[in-house]
């Protein structure tokens, strides 16, 4: 079939697939630098293992060492993925010309200089992560620590990582989202869960002190539910994540995982309960198996409802980004595919008669809204989503793996 049958059949079904299309390009999704490196970053040593419930798996090889190897392979993914694109950064990815090294309470934005000649050369917008992780400061609390040095040290990280974020949004001309996440709590029954969260609360606390401009810097509040070292308890659950961003509107957003939850819940149905209340709110896209693993997204039922959801309620009012980080795949690919993927059920959302739906669903006219909900299953969207590729100047699905596996044997299977 070709694309103008494809877009003639959509048509009898009231969607607009060249309209569909110029949406998504307007669409910023943020590209997550730490799959290249397996979250290493440049300001530890990297033979050390990753602590505070960050963990990879596998070793494929040709993983970025360097910036200069980071930044070639983010190269190649970017070329390979159609649409808005955004670069989102962790403090531990600062780059330290001259041997200059500083600890992660006394980064500066001179730090990520090189980052923003790199995201303005390629027209990028950046979000910010301060690194609450893998350093010896952990304690292995941050926030929440009872250690008055350790939560000093902390803080003080948090507050470079604002300066950082609004010296981004300054420089690339784009609002910054600074997401706020630690891995503090305990891997058995704690006796005290109050404490932490009370010290982690007031941090937070002293973190968006630091003077920003709401406007250009998004503060988050990141929720986890568990993760490695810390099954029993974390400080930083839903509940107060979200009390959190709810009691202090005026200087951050709520942030949602899909991997942040418990087994059988749906990010896809929190989003419009979210923007019930709030002006915007930001996501961190994954896939989840069992637990957080931050599997590759797939183009499966829960991102493409998420997906819809964010079509349904606006989607200038979520901030989108992807977290995930396989080691045991390249790398590169593993960006392309998720990343395509995500593209892919923005687009099949735009593709969706939004207001037909919402019109059978309040007119009670539940048979017809089945049907056409169904009907639009098997509606041709491969020829829609060859045409965005197309387009957008990227190649097709059953096109752009050789160029990554050339790659591969140019490049990535040559650093040992």
């Amino acid at each position: 079939m070709s694309y103008n049958q494809a877009k003639t059949k959509y048509a009898a079904l009231g969607v607009d697939t060249d309209r569909a299309m110029e949406a998504l390009k307007t669409i910023p999704v943020s590209l997550h630098c730490w799959q290249g490196d397996d979250v290493r970053g440049f300001d530890t040593d990297p033979s050390k293992p990753l602590t505070g419930g960050i963990q990879t798996t596998g070793n494929y090889p040709g993983r970025a060492r360097t910036p200069q190897e980071l930044m070639a392979d983010l190269d190649a993914a970017l070329k390979l993925c159609p649409g808005l694109k955004k670069l989102n950064l962790h403090a531990s990815y600062a780059i330290f010309e001259d041997g200059a090294w500083a600890d992660r309470d006394k980064l500066e934005p001179k730090h990520f200089a090189l980052w923003v000649e790199f995201c303005k050369e390629r027209g990028l917008g950046c979000d910010f992560n301060p690194t609450f992780f893998s350093h010896p400061k952990c304690d292995p609390l941050t926030l929440s620590s009872p250690n008055e040095e350790t939560r000093r040290f902390w803080i003080g990280h948090g507050k470079a990582c604002i300066r950082i974020s609004q010296y981004l949004a300054e420089q690339l001309g784009q609002p910054c989202v600074m997401n706020i996440w630690t891995g503090d709590g305990f891997k058995d029954i704690p006796g005290d869960r109050m404490g932490p969260r009370v010290r982690y609360r007031q941090s937070i606390d002293e973190i968006l002190s630091e003077p920003y401009d709401f406007k250009l810097v998004k503060p988050c509040i990141e929720s986890k539910v568990f993760g490695i070292g810390v099954e029993a308890y974390t400080a930083g659950s839903a509940e107060f994540a979200l009390s959190y961003a709810a009691f202090n509107r005026d200087k951050c957003i709520p942030l949602m995982d899909n991997g942040h939850y418990h087994p059988t819940e749906v990010v896809s149905d929190k989003i419009p309960a979210l923007l019930a209340f709030f002006p915007e709110i930001a996501l961190h896209v994954t896939r989840p198996i069992r637990w957080d693993s931050d599997h590759v997204v797939l183009f499966d039922d829960e991102t493409r409802e998420i997906c819809r959801e964010i079509v349904r309620c606006g989607v200038e009012r979520v901030h989108i980004a992807l977290d995930y980080f396989d080691a045991s795949i390249n790398r590169v690919a593993a960006w392309a595919v998720g990343f395509r993927n995500l593209q892919k059920a923005l687009l099949a959302a735009l593709l969706q008669p939004v207001a037909e739906e919402k019109a059978l669903q309040d007119g009670g006219n539940f048979t017809k809204l089945m049907v056409l909900q169904e009907e639009l299953k098997t509606a041709p969207f491969g020829e829609i989503w060859d045409e965005y590729c197309r387009r957008s100047g990227v190649p097709a699905d059953g096109q752009w793996l050789p160029l990554v596996e050339q790659y591969e044997a140019d490049v990535l299977s040559k650093r040992g």
